[in-house]
């Protein structure tokens, strides 16, 4: 989309950072778990940055919206399999509001990107 690398986008870098959290964090989840909630929230968490990388290098800043909002849409989702991995009792309450709360952060961010963008559309 622009000259600027996905790299340089503080959305970018936050998401990132959740999906290294959370590639942490579920490595001591039950291993019953492994093909189901680690993987669902594996690739929830992850979709987020990957959207976001996508969407960058698209043509047209009406592309990179879409890919926007496809990564809102699996920052809510990796927010449910965190407050279930909590209630399932895989996760405790302080490590569940620090990644829920980085949730929180991005979706903001992701929501003041796209309206910058369509501003300028």
């Amino acid at each position: 989309m622009e000259d600027n690398k996905f790299e340089k986008l503080k959305v970018w870098k936050v998401s990132h950072e959740l999906v290294l959290e959370i590639y942490k964090l579920t490595k001591s989840f039950p291993s019953e778990e492994k093909y189901s909630l680690v993987d669902q929230i594996k690739r929830s968490s992850s979709s987020i940055a990957a959207n976001i990388v996508e969407g960058n290098e698209r043509k047209t800043k009406k592309e990179f919206i879409q890919y926007l909002y496809q990564a809102k849409g699996s920052c809510a989702e990796t927010k449910y399999h965190l407050l279930l991995s909590r209630d399932l009792g895989y996760i405790n309450t302080e490590n569940y509001q620090k990644l829920a709360g980085m949730t929180i952060k991005i979706s903001k961010m992701l929501a003041s990107l796209i309206n910058y963008l369509k501003s300028d559309i």
